[in-house]
């Protein structure tokens, strides 16, 4: 051995950095444990309270509002689903725009363009809110509009238990960004059609009900949407 030889291996080799990965990032793994926890807790302390609210959506049963039969911890926790699914859908953003754009990493860091993703989520949900509550007050009565706001809410939590596992693989298997793109977009299809269902119960008498109720629903639940695709995208 040569004493070139000798002087580069005692002064060792500059090694190739690894890409980065969601399943190697401790923060992301710390937000999932937490995650699994909550749900666990909640669960445990109102599953009854959250099987209630399915039952009602899925029969259609008049009842009063939640906000007035249920107790403020019930409350709190249906807060804390709400955010957990904003974080889980976080999640699901950040990886497929890292598969997509790995450029976006060179530009900012990990933790931020999470937070920015689940921002993005919070203030869709904030503004979906606000477009609900308005065209209510204009169009259909207090009560309805109210039940329906607990009804898409109730859809949104349990969203949250679904995102889960789908995350879980999205970050640990290392699934191919088409499959990730296809299970998010069934769980959409899924999550629309039953708002439709409720939209249909709650809204619509007749047939020419039903014509401009798809017209509304076109306005109101696949326009969002794709201004937030365009929003996340640029």
């Amino acid at each position: 051995m040569t004493v070139w030889s000798l002087c580069t291996v005692a002064a060792g080799l500059e090694g190739i950095p690894m890409p980065y990965t969601p399943r190697m990032d401790n923060g992301i793994t710390a937000i999932l444990i937490g995650c699994f926890f909550l749900s666990a807790y909640i669960l445990s302390r109102s599953r009854k309270f959250l099987q209630q609210l399915a039952k009602d959506f899925l029969l259609h049963r008049e009842r009063p509002s939640i906000f007035t039969t249920s107790s403020a911890s019930d409350l709190r926790y249906l807060l804390l689903l709400l955010l957990q699914t904003c974080v889980l859908c976080g999640i699901y953003f950040f990886d497929c725009s890292i598969d997509k754009y790995p450029r976006l990493l060179h530009q900012s860091t990990p933790f931020i363009l999470l937070s920015l993703y689940t921002g993005a989520c919070l203030l869709y949900l904030f503004v979906k809110w606000l477009l609900y509550t308005f065209l209510g007050w204009i169009f259909f009565d207090r009560s309805v509009v109210s039940q329906w706001l607990e009804s898409y809410s109730t859809l949104l939590y349990y969203l949250g238990f679904a995102l889960f596992p789908l995350v879980l693989l999205i970050v640990y298997f290392n699934l191919s960004l088409q499959i990730v793109l296809v299970v998010g977009l069934i769980l959409v299809l899924l999550f629309k059609i039953l708002v439709f269902y409720k939209w249909i119960k709650l809204f619509c008498n007749n047939l020419h009900g039903i014509l401009l109720l798809i017209v509304y629903f076109c306005s109101v639940e696949i326009i969002p949407c794709l201004m937030m695709r365009q929003g996340l995208v640029r």
